[in-house]
């Protein structure tokens, strides 16, 4: 409850990346409803008159416990200004008011909403991407099962930032940022019942058929507790038939682009190009 309380204030992350649409306003809040209730969603629109209708549509990280979208601000300006796509931040509920699928689901949601049009919006349903960091790359992995399991939807790509992928492991002891005790307290809180870790939708490495899935851009660290995950997800990706680019940020851990941010500028002009690149077909 404190982080919920204070992350406006001690979230810091990204601080020095800000390197594209800084000018962009202030983005609109639009509140969409999805099974769990109405969810606030922090919508970014491209510099220019013609904002376009693809859209990305991203989920922040904070481990399912902190749930502040503005953590991310500095990415979804730069995507809006460098990608020109519209950006989507969703503001899903989080513990420990909530437990899993609460999150899972409220993002599929959004994202289906997005891929129907998004209101006055007029998105294209064929030039919707999705993606997160951290907890909210495993959410964007669960969004596409979700959506593929349930045809709502297929997402153009899903971005996978450094993404926690399996939540029925346990993490090795050491030095990383992401630590046992991390991930027994996330358990704890958002995922207490035990059998519903191994679940596809908590932990998408556990799918038995990763077949249909969009097409994916898998970023890890090479330092990151998370990364054996993020490279083992990428490589069952590409053996169900998935196109996937995969880069690891050399030397750092799992606040990846910060720790770097001169390598930082490539791995995220590596995303907004694929993002383009994703959303540039005929729509539909």
């Amino acid at each position: 409850m404190t982080m919920h309380a204070t992350a406006r204030w001690t979230v810091r992350y990204g601080a020095n990346l800000r390197f594209a649409g800084t000018e962009l306003p202030r983005p609109e809040v639009r509140r969409v409803t999805t099974r769990h209730g109405r969810v606030p969603v922090h919508v970014y629109r491209p510099p220019g008159p013609d904002t376009g209708t693809a859209a990305h549509v991203h989920f922040h990280g904070g481990a399912w416990l902190m749930r502040y979208p503005g953590m991310d601000d500095w990415w979804c300006r730069f995507l809006a200004a460098t990608a020109r796509v519209v950006v989507l931040n969703v503001d899903f509920r989080t513990g420990p008011y909530v437990t899993y699928p609460v999150s899972q689901h409220q993002c599929h949601d959004v994202a289906a909403w997005a891929a129907n049009g998004g209101g006055d919006l007029g998105l294209d349903r064929a030039r919707i991407t999705v993606g997160g960091f951290s907890s909210g790359g495993g959410l964007a992995a669960s969004v596409c099962l979700q959506a593929r399991d349930a045809g709502s939807f297929r997402p153009a790509l899903q971005v996978l930032g450094v993404p926690a992928l399996d939540m029925a492991a346990e993490l090795p002891t050491g030095a990383g940022m992401i630590s046992p005790a991390l991930r027994g307290l996330v358990r704890r809180v958002y995922f207490p019942e035990p059998s519903a870790r191994a679940h596809p939708y908590a932990s998408p490495l556990l799918a038995p058929d990763l077949t249909g899935l969009p097409p994916a851009v898998v970023l890890t660290a090479e330092r990151d507790t998370l990364r054996p995950d993020g490279d083992r997800y990428a490589r069952r990706l590409r053996e169900a038939g998935v196109t996937v680019e995969h880069d690891v940020s050399p030397g750092v851990d799992h606040y990846f682009l910060t720790e770097d941010p001169v390598r930082a500028r490539t791995t995220m002009g590596q995303v907004a190009d694929a993002v383009v690149r994703a959303t540039s077909g005929p729509s539909r």
